[in-house]
């Protein structure tokens, strides 16, 4: 308490927010009222700041809830979680508190949790949304058997805004079906989860902490030529594997995916056109789609394939694409500003890389897609016809319904930094 109280009275709010985040469970509720109370006022939240007050001076179920609500509404929502565990502990039957519970327990990713709330309660409930909940957060947990049981028992939704979700939760459970073929689905099945949560096949998993907490993400990389040479050659493995054939590639306006488009252009011998919605048999090339337009992607063209390169996992793009390179939290491109060690042994910073466009594509298809970058010790094996035999085991569940975003992990964490 002593180290969120000096926070808050130096006025490091996000610094307190992450002492919150490790900490709030284990706090009287009163005390994170009063914290909260004074950061928002800080901040200029003035919902927040009164019903904060308001819990401070009384922890009942309404003073819970609000507060609860306003932290969810807030973007923090595990500062809900212990409040609206109180005031559901006092009112054990009330669908509202559970609700809320469930929506801040499931934005915070802690899926098993909601589970186990929502379990107990799901058949005296509307099974829309509450057993739809129960399945999702199966899923998401990584329990497929109690998944695929819950939407056993869900009937079709009256209400067509929930029509989305029952189809999504369908193609969720019929991919991990499949990939449960050729892929154990456990704990640190980084790329079936990934394909059956978002319908995306990973090309690359991380040989870098994969056993300390990573489990085949990247936390910080720097990207290399050779990296992204080797990510298109694993998207032709894709694609051959597969049996499509796209006829053009489609330049996305930003430079990057401009770049690695040309670049796999060159490769695959396709002509290179700006890309056009609805286009037929296109293969759409981003680096990064939180970095570039991604209008007109989300329902994909007949034949068209969309590959991003470079993914953050902690800000998922607004599409999932259908052939992800890598997952990072912070990527630095081949021709970004980025750091390297000197000779000497000390920090420096590189200037961006000013070369046109078709250079750089040039330099992609130049590199050595078996460049050495060093791994870690001990990292499960990742051979090419691994990856094509899945392709060719979940091939009929690829590519089919919108691409939709997926903001959450799954059932494989890993470990994130600031």
């Amino acid at each position: 308490m002593s180290e969120a109280r000096a926070l808050l009275e130096s006025g490091d709010i996000a610094g307190l927010i992450r002492h919150l985040r490790f900490n709030a469970d284990g706090m009287e509720l009163a005390e994170l009222a009063r914290l909260m109370e004074g950061a928002a006022a800080m901040s200029g939240f003035d919902d927040m700041r009164e019903a904060a007050a308001a819990m401070a001076r009384e922890q009942a179920p309404q003073q819970l809830y609000d507060f609860g609500y306003a932290c969810v509404e807030r973007g923090i929502p595990f500062l809900a979680v212990p409040a609206l565990r109180r005031a559901l502990e006092m009112l054990p039957d009330e669908p509202v508190l559970l609700m809320e519970l469930v929506s801040a327990l499931e934005r915070e990713n802690r899926h098993a949790e909601a589970v186990a709330v929502l379990e107990p309660r799901v058949a005296s409930l509307e099974p829309w949304p509450a057993r739809y909940l129960l399945a999702h957060n199966a899923l998401f947990a990584g329990d497929l058997a109690r998944a695929e049981h819950e939407a056993g028992l869900l009937p079709a939704p009256d209400d067509q805004d929930w029509r989305p979700a029952h189809d999504r939760l369908g193609r969720m459970i019929a991919r991990a079906r499949a990939a449960r073929a050729m892929r154990p689905l456990d704990s640190t099945d980084l790329r079936g989860w990934h394909f059956a949560l978002t319908g995306g096949l990973l090309v690359t998993i991380s040989p870098y902490g994969f056993h300390d907490g990573m489990t085949g993400r990247f936390a910080y990389t720097s990207d290399g030529f050779a990296t992204c040479r080797r990510g298109l050659d694993r998207l032709r493995l894709i694609l051959d594997a597969a049996g499509r054939r796209p006829v053009s590639v489609g330049l996305l306006p930003d430079r990057s995916s401009r770049i690695l488009g040309l670049a796999a252009a060159r490769l695959f011998g396709l002509p290179a056109e700006p890309f056009a919605p609805g286009r037929p048999d296109v293969l759409v090339i981003a680096y990064d789609l939180n970095e570039t337009e991604a209008d007109g992607l989300w329902e994909r063209a007949e034949g068209q394939v969309l590959f991003e390169h470079a993914s953050c996992w902690t800000d998922p793009p607004p599409v999932s694409a259908d052939v992800t390179g890598l997952l990072h939290q912070v990527v630095k491109s081949p021709w970004g500003e980025r750091l390297r060690i000197s000779p000497a042994g000390e920090a420096e910073t590189v200037p961006p890389d000013d070369r046109p466009v078709e250079d750089l594509a040039d330099e992609i298809v130049r590199a050595d897609p078996h460049e050495d970058d060093g791994a870690d010790e001990g990292v499960p094996p990742d051979p090419d016809e691994a990856l094509a035999a899945l392709v060719r085991a979940v091939g009929g569940h690829w590519l089919t319904g919108p691409r939709d975003a997926v903001r959450s992990p799954g059932p494989v964490s890993s470990s994130r930094f600031g």
